[in-house]
């Protein structure tokens, strides 16, 4: 891994993007730049944004002052403030990133340029644009990749409704019932849950909505079982923007209460991070694995979970790919309360 001081890094884009990758002195997926105090940051960061790849600033001294430009920002202090992210090596926190970068360096590269311009978007705008991206990474060699090679099991079968439902007085409790798949999110439940919160939305007598899971986790996520069984992207696309079950949380948001547990996996936290609160149980752990697949996030993630705790905090949770716990995030804003846990 290089790694460049800001004043070689303004020197490699000042003569252009096409110079990235070209000279031998820089990967053309990932950029680390090491961020030393008073060093042409303000220039850097002004040109750095335009890099069609990753761009990682990494902290040598607790001076937390944030430079403009970069996906991700490594600090050596433990708890740092937003945006940056705290190790206590942060050197080989960046070559872990890196190594993620390097194993899906298209759906890497796709993920931080969407997050660059879904930012500043209206939650509708940022969720159509994920889907776009999406859509276009089915497409691409690394999901085809992990298509032919994954396992096929069977599911548990289960007559029960994938969502149950009630109405006490104008509050609304939904729960998640795939509780012999952790959850797992497929096409029946998103339309399940299309419909109740529906109800949520054109009913302003329903007051307030809590959505909880059955069994031991809240969501594990997308059905695999389901993955890449759309007829093409195109027609997958449609569906996403038309049955967005993120989309419809927002409209309510402020009267809807998301109680997680155990696995919050894509979707199983995408979903509740639209919410107006998230309430956490102790044994609660959250993570985005879609870069694995050669995808970013596809519930709504890149637009929900970005306006609770920043695009770079996304960024790093989406490329880094690892696990985080109900503390760190109830410390980073992902969720707003550790509750008592489930009796």
């Amino acid at each position: 891994m290089t790694i460049l001081s800001p004043v070689d890094a303004l020197d490699l884009v000042a003569g252009g993007v096409a110079r990235v990758g070209t000279d031998g002195r820089n990967d053309p997926q990932v950029m680390v730049v090491e961020l030393r105090r008073g060093e042409a940051l303000a220039s850097l960061g002004r040109r750095i944004r335009q890099l069609p790849c990753v761009l990682i600033g990494v902290a040598d001294d607790d001076d937390l002052r944030a430079p403009r430009g970069f996906d991700v920002l490594l600090s050596p202090v433990a708890e740092p403030p937003a945006p940056w992210v705290g190790s206590n090596d942060p050197l080989g926190e960046a070559t872990e990133l890196v190594a993620r970068v390097h194993a899906s360096p298209q759906a890497a590269t796709a993920l931080v340029e969407l997050l660059r311009m879904s930012e500043t978007m209206t939650i509708t705008d940022a969720v159509i644009a994920e889907s776009f991206v999406y859509s276009m990474l089915q497409s691409g060699p690394a999901f085809r990749a992990w298509l032919a090679g994954r396992a096929h099991s069977a599911v548990p079968s289960c007559s029960e409704s994938p969502v149950m439902a009630s109405r006490i007085g104008d509050h609304l409790e939904i729960q998640l019932h795939r509780p012999h798949v952790h959850n797992a999110f497929n096409s029946a439940m998103r339309d399940a849950l299309i419909d109740v919160f529906a109800v949520a939305v054109a009913d302003p007598s329903v007051r307030s909505v809590r959505l909880s899971g059955a069994g031991a986790s809240f969501c594990s996520g997308g059905d695999l079982t389901e993955f890449g069984s759309a007829p093409d992207p195109v027609t997958a696309h449609g569906i996403r923007i038309t049955r967005s079950v993120g989309a419809l949380v927002a409209s309510c948001a402020e009267r809807v209460v998301v109680d997680v547990h155990g696995a919050c996996i894509g979707a199983g936290i995408e979903i509740p991070a639209f919410a107006g609160r998230v309430t956490a149980a102790p044994d609660a752990f959250f993570a985005l694995p879609e870069l694995a697949l050669g995808l970013i996030p596809g519930a709504g993630g890149t637009a929900s979970i970005v306006r609770r705790i920043g695009r770079l905090r996304t960024t790093y949770l989406a490329l880094r790919q690892c696990e985080i716990d109900a503390p760190w995030a109830l410390a980073w804003g992902l969720v707003d309360e550790i509750g008592a846990g489930r009796g």
